[in-house]
Order: structure tokens, then sequence, then C-alpha cells
């Protein structure tokens, strides 16, 4: 089974890829730089707080905004596992899944799971389990072709590796 499991970190609605990853840094490529300012003008203490399998859940139209692929990759580097929202901004979508970020669709899970609580999402049925509550969740789980680009760590390993 694949799965996530960490504590959530949550936002409102249309968190834009300015404040996931603001346009100051761009110059950088390098993930590692980028998740050092990931989402720091929504949450400033996220980066000194996030730990590695984290989640991100957020409402409504999470990663709106320009195209720039450095916002699942800031979020991807920063250490979190998972993002789960209402719904996505339809490039944001795709920028993530290509570069192996698992995120998932679940509008009842986004609007109950509170942050701070433990959640657990299973990638093979779109469970999601929220632990501290005792809920669960189905999400929209993902598609066979789209777990292993996931597994793969993204499109290009995925077609390198094939």
């Amino acid at each position: 089974m694949k799965a996530a499991k960490g504590t959530v970190f949550k936002y409102g609605d249309n968190v834009d890829t300015d404040v996931i990853i603001p346009a100051r840094y761009l110059n950088s490529s390098d993930p590692a730089e980028l998740a050092l300012h990931c989402m720091e003008d929504i949450d400033k203490d996220f980066i000194h707080r996030v730990a590695k399998g984290d989640i991100i859940v957020a409402t409504k139209n999470f990663g709106c905004g320009s195209s720039r692929e450095h916002a699942p990759i800031a979020i991807k580097a920063a250490g979190v596992s998972c993002v789960i929202a209402e719904t996505f901004a339809r490039i944001f979508y795709r920028n993530a899944i290509n570069i192996g970020l698992p995120i998932v669709e679940c509008p009842e899970a986004a609007r109950e799971i509170d942050a701070g609580d433990t959640v657990e999402v299973n990638f093979d049925t779109g469970v999601i389990t929220d632990v501290t509550k005792g809920t669960t969740y189905q999400g929209q789980a993902f598609p066979e072709f789209m777990q292993q680009i996931i597994d793969a760590e993204g499109l290009v390993n995925y077609i390198n590796g094939r």
C-alpha cells in the first residue's frame, strides 16, 4: 500500500503559486533553496515547523496563479508528502503529478480536517483518515499510470525508466 501520514498544515481558498513560493526566489531552481521559502508569505513558521511526511490541506483552487513548476517543487522539497484540497488549479495539478507530488481532491476532507490533525492517505484507494478525529473520507484515487509517475518521483524519471 502506498500511503502518507503526517501532521496537517491548513490553508483556505485560492492559495496561489506566489504565496507557495514567492517570485523573488524564482532565480533559483534548486529544490532545497526553494524549500527554505515555501509558504513564507502566508505562514512564516511553516518551514520551521514542517516535518518530512507532513500534509497540506486547503480548500478551493489550491495552486492558482502562474504556471510555475517551482510551487510543487518547493512543497515536495520542504518534506510535504501530500496535498489535499477541495479543488486544485489545473496547471498546478498537472505540475504536481509531473514532479511526483501526490495531491488528492476531496471537498469534505478539505473542509473538515483541521490544522494539527494527524492524517493518513492511502494513495491506492483514495481513503483519507483523520486519525485525530477518527473520521474517514473517500478522496479521488490515482489511476495506475499516475501512481507510477508519482512512484518514479516524477514524469521525467518515469519516462527514463521505461
